[in-house]
């Protein structure tokens, strides 16, 4: 983690010079007191909005596994995202699944696995969006490129997932001779965790909540993409609602990459770099960048601090829970493993 930490400090410093090299420091400063705080506002609300849908969401794909009520759902969704922000190289996002399976008797591994359904109708949602948006809009090949393989990523990710669910014998099968090489008890732990891992995807077999969680997802981005475009209103930028979803897929590629906490440079860089794809200035495409970073990350910093008190964790928690310290798995027969 260390070492992703340092990439990450690096890639960010670099992006950060080449954000603010050549920029009119001025022009950025008045464009920060011009912004008009009715669109200041109405964005935040949307990111608001947003949270509570995706705590909502979650809970719609760990119904399958467990019911969880809607509050304990905001509140570890709250804390959730601040240690994902804070915390480097994606370890953060072990911490939604930890805290759930804590509070509410879930394995903490199935929680993963609805994590990771989250994820991969998150990516599908995106990238189908922009390929609509596409059609409209002509953009660089090296985007639609780039965007056309995390297609393919999310696709065979899908796959893989929805045969794990409807062929799950003949799936842990084919793990099993490459698991037995493993020392020790390891094997019989490591099936007890995929098993666990497999009852995450519980949603992908139920068609109605599938439907809706697709319907939800749409939702989700497609109100991050709108407060994305009130916020033009705020600086006088002329973009249509199309350049909104364009620039945010191009801000979530590029904080997909190693990044400093709180995606510092990265964020910018990539804001920047798809507004001056529209033509915008780079002076004011610097003070947009900065203040939607500075809402985005704020209202997620503020949420989670709120929350944070009723959420605590530590990295010797999640490693015991990953590494099964009081699980009962050293009593398992193989053959029950891989039912």
């Amino acid at each position: 983690m260390f070492k992703k930490l340092i990439l990450g400090i690096l890639i960010s410093s670099l992006l950060i010079y080449l954000t603010f090299r050549g920029i009119d420091f001025k022009g950025v400063t008045s464009g920060l007191k011009a912004a008009k705080p009715v669109y200041l506002v109405c964005t935040l609300c949307l990111l608001i909005l947003i949270q509570v849908l995706r705590s909502y969401r979650w809970g719609i794909i760990l119904n399958p596994v467990k019911k969880v009520d809607q509050f304990s759902l905001f509140s570890v969704t709250s804390a959730g995202f601040l240690a994902v922000i804070a915390i480097p190289a994606r370890i953060g996002e072990l911490a939604r699944p930890y805290l759930i399976s804590t509070q509410k008797d879930i394995k903490m591994t199935s929680a993963v696995g609805t994590i990771l359904v989250e994820r991969v109708f998150d990516s599908l949602t995106i990238l189908l969006t922009f390929f609509i948006v596409v059609s409209f809009t002509p953009l660089p090949p090296w985007l639609i490129k780039t965007s056309i393989i995390f297609l393919f990523i999310s696709l065979a990710f899908l796959s893989l997932i929805t045969l794990c669910i409807y062929k799950r014998d003949h799936s842990l099968r084919i793990l099993t001779p490459l698991l037995k090489k493993l020392p020790g008890k390891s094997y019989l732990k490591l099936m007890e965790m995929i098993n666990h891992l497999i009852d995450g995807f519980k949603i992908i077999s139920h068609g109605k909540l599938i439907l809706f969680l697709a319907f939800l997802s749409i939702l989700i981005w497609v109100i991050d993409a709108s407060a994305i475009y009130v916020l033009f209103f705020a600086f006088d930028i002329d973009l249509p609602l199309s350049a909104a979803f364009v620039l945010m897929v191009i801000i979530i590629l590029g904080i997909t990459i190693p990044t400093a906490p709180g995606f510092i440079g990265n964020w910018h860089f990539f804001c920047v770099l798809g507004l001056t794809l529209f033509g915008i200035p780079k002076t004011d495409a610097l003070t947009y960048a900065i203040v939607l970073h500075f809402l985005s990350i704020g209202i997620i910093v503020v949420l989670g601090l709120i929350f944070l008190p009723f959420n605590k964790f530590s990295f010797s928690d999640i490693r015991q829970k990953l590494n099964f310290k009081n699980s009962s798995s050293d009593n398992l027969h193989e053959e029950e493993l891989i039912r």
